[in-house]
């Protein structure tokens, strides 16, 4: 109680959601010292007393008077509420079991969006790396759609983005089908995507021209209809905010919530052999790949760690050898970690994007130091430079943002598949080929 009356007494100084003291209607701030027998504020000393609750509220967004007083109420709302929804998920139990409960309050819960910064997956190499790491785990689809974020409150319903946009409008089929589950509040991560008759997806572009499409709605809906998956439950009525339970027990919570039919195909493992199975699998079925998540795992909000990871199929490339560097350790002696250039057609020049050393076999490193030793044109410390003309398959699993190299892009996980002795350099990928991709990615 003690910890509920000091988020109650936070809160009440700071919002001020459906009137002030002197405008006939109830405000959150006055009802929340009512419950808690707090400093009830009256008309005579509203002014005043108004002025420092939105002062406190105008140096707590980081916001000047006229962005203030200009900002749509719903919007002030959930921007108050992001910074403290842990604290005012407190009380809402107490404010929903009132007694006659006002209206005003209850649109004014119905404004206020659980906003909870998406957890972030790291990529892993493949699913024994994905074992390694996570022991027995769960792995589940991982669909080429757009991350959602649906929020329920009583028959309000709204819709955000992976980046917490709100896209409520846009989607009325989401809307739909979460009004008509059971619990009156949820809070429910999922993908929506547009798919075929025969159940494959659409391309990423027809999912997402739905998001960007705020005119002709109801034409947009019948051309592409979305459908929605979940895979996350960060809070459901009766048991509050679920973010600090393990993922097994919010999966479990989840399945009780949502039909077999809206959830994201998924099984649970520590075989190799299942896993890869299910992967090939997600990719026959033209999905992007899996996510492995620990059963263990509570919800990390905003962060980015190991307890998700994701696999996708690898992606490749032809890319030109430029320089190498001498080896050390097991390859010490032989040329090893290769720089690797994306051919520009308008320069006549190779862009690097990275080194690799990952799939060379004591075979191919010997093979490598001779060819390249034949193609040295001078060297730098441990690097040899090299005329570009050796081609070599590069797997890799992302392309990223990257200050070290001249495109501002490099590949992650990339590692040698083999090299094209038949392909010359003139042949090999563009440097256009690898901004598509990251272009696609970002999408």
């Amino acid at each position: 109680m003690k910890e509920t009356l000091a988020s109650a007494q936070q809160l009440g100084h700071v919002l001020w959601i459906g009137g002030t003291p002197c405008s006939g209607k109830t405000s959150i701030a006055n009802r929340l010292a009512e419950i808690y027998r707090l400093q009830v504020y009256h008309c005579d000393e509203a002014f005043e007393t108004h002025k420092l609750h939105m002062s406190a509220t105008r140096k707590l967004l980081t916001i000047s008077w006229d962005e203030l007083w200009m900002q749509p109420l719903d919007t002030l709302v959930a921007d108050v509420f992001a910074i403290y929804q842990e604290e005012f998920r407190l009380i809402i139990d107490d404010l929903l079991a009132l007694p006659g409960w006002p209206p005003i309050l209850a649109e004014g819960m119905a404004l206020l969006p659980d906003l909870v910064a998406p957890m972030l997956a790291s990529p892993a190499e493949d699913v024994e790396g994905a074992l390694g790491r996570l022991g027995e785990a769960a792995f589940e689809y991982k669909v080429d759609g757009a991350r959602v974020q649906i929020h329920k409150a009583g028959d309000e319903v709204r819709v955000f983005t992976r980046h917490l946009q709100d896209a409520t409008h846009r989607v009325p089929e989401i809307v739909e089908w979460a009004r008509a589950l059971a619990p009156r509040e949820l809070v429910i991560e999922g993908e929506a995507i547009a798919m075929r008759p025969d159940g494959r997806p659409y391309p990423f572009q027809e999912t997402m021209s739905r998001f960007g499409r705020s005119k002709d709605v109801a034409q947009a809906r019948a051309a592409v209809p979305l459908s929605s998956y979940s895979f996350d439950l960060l809070l459901r009525s009766g048991e509050g905010s679920l973010v600090g339970l393990p993922y097994a027990e919010r999966a479990r919570l989840l399945a009780e919530t949502v039909e077999p039919g809206r959830l994201l195909p998924r099984i649970v493992t520590a075989d190799r052999g299942e896993a890869e199975r299910f992967l090939r699998r997600a990719l026959d079925d033209g999905h992007e790949g899996l996510m492995a998540k620990s059963l263990s795992a509570s919800y990390a909000a905003g962060q980015r760690g190991f307890s998700w990871l994701k696999l996708k199929a690898a992606h490749t490339l032809d890319l030109v050898v430029i320089a190498v560097e001498w080896g050390s350790g097991r390859r010490e002696g032989w040329l090893s970690n290769l720089h690797l250039g994306a051919r520009d057609p308008e320069s006549g020049q190779f862009v690097m994007l990275g080194k690799t050393f990952k799939g060379l076999t004591d075979e191919l490193l010997r093979w490598q130091t001779e060819r390249l030793l034949a193609l040295s044109t001078g060297r730098d410390g441990h690097t040899v430079h090299v005329r570009p003309e050796l081609v070599v398959e590069i797997a890799f699993n992302d392309v990223q943002e990257s200050r070290h190299y001249p495109a501002g892009l490099a590949l992650r996980f990339a590692r040698v598949k083999r090299y094209r002795t038949d392909k010359p350099a003139g042949e090999a990928d563009t440097i256009a080929t690898v901004r598509a991709l990251f272009d696609r990615q970002r999408a």
